[in-house]
């Protein structure tokens, strides 16, 4: 019996049995168990057979919380690690092809436009814009109430002129601090709430920074002609020989305001040099602590989180060492004293070797300043050359080295006179001589020109606003333009005013924003303004045009709002189309779309035009999508008889499947900034056309 039962499991283990030990107890509770049990008394171990199938079908079988050692026998499988590899290589091709597609959406893709190019910029003299404390005088705090106008008027950037502590001989143009706010403006407290203010309205802010010269009366100078430390070369200083008891000037040197740019002081005993007023000397920026100064307080700016600059007057920044006589533009007058400006050819005292090493120092401390996401500071520099356009396209620096953002373009305000034909030569000499791939800008309005309703006429203020905001580039308006105000009668300016320099000529185009009809124009609830408002502030002001489509405000808001929507008007291709005497016609087109516009703006007098004789492939209808009549918008016109009344623009609609630009006969008329074409699949702008 005893061999019997020892056979038994190995007959059991050849027919491929499972044994089966039961419950296995834990070393505790087996410890307990030898305690109170003998060996004899421990259950003895059976073997059961079992089919091999069945065996077999429980190991494959997979279940819910299986073992690793167990997973793992599965996933060895093929039909699992096949699934599992196709699966692994998808997403891994899919993750490479999304990496690609991103990367090409970036290549092809135009670089976004800046904040400085997506919108007008308001520029305000802050001592005429709005007065807060009732002294007559315009003031931060003004500005901080009239916020929700500027935003009103869909612009994103406001331009300070200049509000430095000054002894105002010069309007604030001669720094005595420039670390400090003047009182009439309000305190450094006021000025840092403005700047929040701004930021808060999702708004930028510039100011105007003019690095030539400050005023006689700040430290520096002070400093300077007692020959203080390193002060002492501050500013340019020249002895000057004396004559029968007068101070003969070393050289025929002569300020922008006339006579004489040398100034004998009694203190020091020499003569120092001013481009501009005798309270305003020039610094001297061939010393190199001159230079650190500056840049110390553009720092100081940034730092209080203004946006960027407008840097004046740099072209007279450096001088010439030898100081030879300036040649004299009537070669008869050699010899002769000149006394005005306009006498000589300014061959030593502008625009010198070195001058644009300076600006691009300006560029890289602005630049220092840029490098947080979305804080990019913009750079303009205030140089009207006039004449020479070349010199200033300089000012946008070069290909591979950045001065200016943009040189201020006034192109339009020094017009002589208005036409259709003077206009597209201001326009299209900007345009010629802008470097490639730099951004166009414009103006029609400044605080040293007379206001557009006073030097071109009430009649045309319309046709300049839209002219100003269908232009490619950024459009710069100066406050007041927007309701079409005019200057103020010279003869109301008093005789302490004309007291305060020569620069008095150019008041009566800062007189007080027209705000309403109330007394001083709501400019001030005080007794009086420091200039005069316009006599015609009753009929032309913001409260009364607000409620008024079709007055000036209502058209530049109108105008204003079509150039932020339309993509053909705010990167879009300028294709010059016809000009004369009376007209202005060009078209704005951006490839991609099917959509064009053509703006047909009157200069002169009643005019009617063929544009399909002038345009080709132009459709026999438009739709007048905007006019400075606000009763034509939306009418359909014919293109091949367009009329327009004396001061009537017309921004036109129409579809095409040929834009202008592509056309032969226009090449060499057509403009971009930077190119850009849209498809319409993708919704997305894209560089290759």
């Amino acid at each position: 019996v005893e061999a019997e039962a020892r056979s038994l499991p190995m007959e059991l283990s050849e027919k491929r049995g499972v044994q089966n030990n039961g419950f296995v107890q834990n070393e505790a509770f087996e410890d307990k168990e030898m305690d109170t049990r003998s060996q004899e008394e421990m259950p003895k171990p059976c073997s059961v057979d079992v089919e091999p199938v069945a065996v077999e079908e429980a190991v494959l079988k997979p279940y819910a919380g299986m073992p690793k050692e167990v997973l793992l026998q599965f996933s060895s499988q093929a039909r699992y690690r096949v699934t599992r590899e196709i699966l692994f290589w998808l997403v891994v091709a899919g993750s490479v092809v999304l990496v690609c597609a991103t990367i090409a959406i970036i290549a092809l893709s135009p670089k976004c436009l800046d904040w400085w190019q997506t919108s007008p910029i308001y520029r305000i003299y802050p001592r005429s814009f709005k007065d807060s404390n009732m002294d007559g005088n315009g003031d931060l705090k003004g500005i901080q109430e009239k916020l929700d106008y500027i935003t009103y008027l869909n612009i994103k950037t406001v331009w300070l002129t200049s509000f430095f502590k000054s002894p105002l001989k010069d309007l604030g143009y001669g720094a005595e601090d420039f670390y400090d706010i003047d009182p009439i403006f309000g305190s450094m407290r006021d000025c840092e709430n403005l700047i929040a203010a701004i930021h808060d309205k999702v708004l930028k802010v510039i100011m105007d920074l003019i690095p030539n010269h400050t005023s006689d009366k700040h430290r520096w100078f002070q400093l300077s002609r007692n020959r203080t430390g390193q002060y002492t070369d501050y500013y340019i200083w020249q002895d000057c020989r004396q004559a029968a008891g007068t101070a003969i000037p070393p050289n025929n040197w002569v300020s922008v305001f006339g006579n004489s740019s040398w100034q004998f002081d009694d203190v020091r005993q020499q003569c120092y040099f001013h481009q501009f007023g005798k309270e305003q000397p020039d610094l001297n920026f061939r010393n190199p602590a001159v230079q650190r100064e500056i840049h110390d307080i553009i720092k100081f700016w940034l730092g209080k989180g203004v946006d960027g600059f407008s840097f004046g007057t740099v072209k007279f920044l450096l001088e010439a060492t030898h100081l030879r006589d300036e040649p004299p533009v009537n070669k008869s007058q050699n010899g002769v004293i000149i006394t005005a400006y306009s006498q000589l050819y300014h061959d030593y005292t502008t625009t010198q070797v070195g001058l644009h090493d300076i600006v691009r120092s300006f560029r890289h401390t602005m630049d220092e300043f840029s490098r947080e996401p979305g804080r990019y500071r913009f750079m303009g520099s205030d140089d009207d050359e006039k004449e020479d356009i070349e010199a200033t396209m300089m000012y946008y620096g070069t290909t591979f080295i950045q001065e200016a953002d943009f040189p201020f373009n006034f192109n339009l305000i020094n017009m002589k006179n208005l036409s259709g034909n003077s206009v597209f030569e201001a326009v299209d000499s900007w345009m010629k001589n802008m470097p490639a791939g730099k951004w166009p800008n414009w103006a029609v309005g400044s605080p040293n020109a007379a206001r557009i309703s006073t030097r071109l006429g009430k009649e045309y203020i319309n046709v300049m606003n839209m002219l100003l905001l269908t232009l490619p580039g950024t459009p710069v308006t100066y406050y007041g333009e927007e309701i079409g105000m005019e200057n103020i009668a010279s003869e109301n300016v008093s005789e302490e005013q004309v007291s305060s320099g020569p620069v008095v000529a150019t008041l009566p185009e800062k007189s007080p924003m027209q705000w309403n009809g109330k007394a001083n124009a709501g400019f001030t609830e005080g007794n009086s303004s420091w200039l005069p408002v316009n006599s015609n502030y009753q009929s032309v002001n913001v409260e009364v045009q607000s409620s008024c489509p079709n007055c000036t405000l209502g058209v530049y808001r109108a105008l204003a709002a079509l150039r932020s929507r339309e993509l053909a008007l705010s990167r879009g291709w300028l294709c010059h189309v016809w000009n004369d005497s009376d007209l202005l016609v060009f078209a704005r087109e951006l490839d991609g779309l099917d959509r064009a516009f053509m703006m047909v703006l009157n200069f002169g007098q009643q005019a009617t035009i063929d544009l399909q004789a002038r345009a080709p492939n132009l459709p026999s209808e438009a739709v007048i999508r905007l006019s400075t009549h606000f009763s034509n918008t939306g009418k359909v016109v014919n293109t091949k008889l367009i009329t327009t009344e004396m001061g009537e623009g017309l921004v036109l609609e129409y579809k095409t499947a040929k834009h202008v630009h592509t056309l032969e006969a226009f090449q060499g008329k057509c403009f971009v900034a930077e190119k850009a074409c849209y498809s319409k699949a993708l919704d997305l702008l894209f560089v290759n056309c």
